[in-house]
């Protein structure tokens, strides 16, 4: 019996990584920073409290409708490159075989076997081989809205967590403190991991998104001492 050889690519998981990484970041760096700028403000521990659970729902649903909004956008304009291209391959068969055979020949073949491998791909599956080849839509690169919307809202969730837990454990007088260590602790191993798994230098990730998570915090608590009252 012959076993499939699979070669780990790293760059496999770089997609759902992002994505994930992405929306915990923005749920610790949102939430964090609110917490932070109405504490400088000088609110009660139950407002600080509220301001946490109001940017973890808020922030959820503002990624949530956004990434569902933009990959539907994606899915509708995908629909309608494969509802044209199956009416060019309906109008005119010989010249899609001829675009497609000029495909594989860009891409080293010699003209011959461009055209046996057009002419195959073809004849199992003319809209699935001018998908795939010509406008780079496969199985695994379709769009799919509520995937995605769900996916976001539950990153940005778990990652908004984190500084609401802090606020909710801390006493009053350290929870901005808590908040903020906590956050940037977790933001740089975050940043680490991702940079981990993607096979790139670790302590470049650690510093960028350490330095601009502690810059959006201080910004959020110097607005907030700006306008807060005593």
């Amino acid at each position: 019996m012959v076993k499939r050889h699979r070669e780990p690519h790293r760059i496999n998981s770089i997609g759902w990584l992002r994505a994930a990484v992405l929306g915990a970041n923005d749920g610790i760096i949102s939430t964090a920073s609110l917490i932070i700028g109405v504490g400088s403000a000088h609110a009660t521990h139950s407002n600080l409290l509220l301001t946490g659970v109001a940017g973890l729902v808020a922030g959820a649903m503002s990624m949530a409708t956004g990434e569902y909004v933009s990959v539907s956008s994606q899915a509708d304009t995908e629909k309608a490159a494969l509802a044209e291209e199956k009416a060019e391959l309906d109008d005119d068969g010989p010249r899609e075989h001829r675009e497609l055979a000029a495909i594989y020949e860009r891409r080293g073949l010699d003209k011959k076997l461009a055209a046996q491998v057009a002419d195959a791909l073809m004849t199992h599956d003319a809209l699935g081989a001018h998908a795939r080849d010509e406008l780079g839509i496969s199985e695994l690169t379709t769009a799919r809205p509520l995937q995605a919307a769900l996916a976001s809202a539950c990153s940005f969730a778990a990652g908004a967590v984190l500084p609401l837990v802090v606020t909710a454990i801390a006493p009053r007088g350290w929870a901005i403190w808590g908040v903020a260590a906590t956050a940037i602790v977790s933001l740089a191993f975050l940043g680490g991991l991702a940079a981990r798994v993607g096979g790139a230098s670790i302590l470049p990730g650690v510093l960028r998104v350490t330095f601009w998570s502690a810059l959006s915090m201080g910004v959020a608590s110097g607005v907030g001492a700006i306008f807060g009252a005593s």
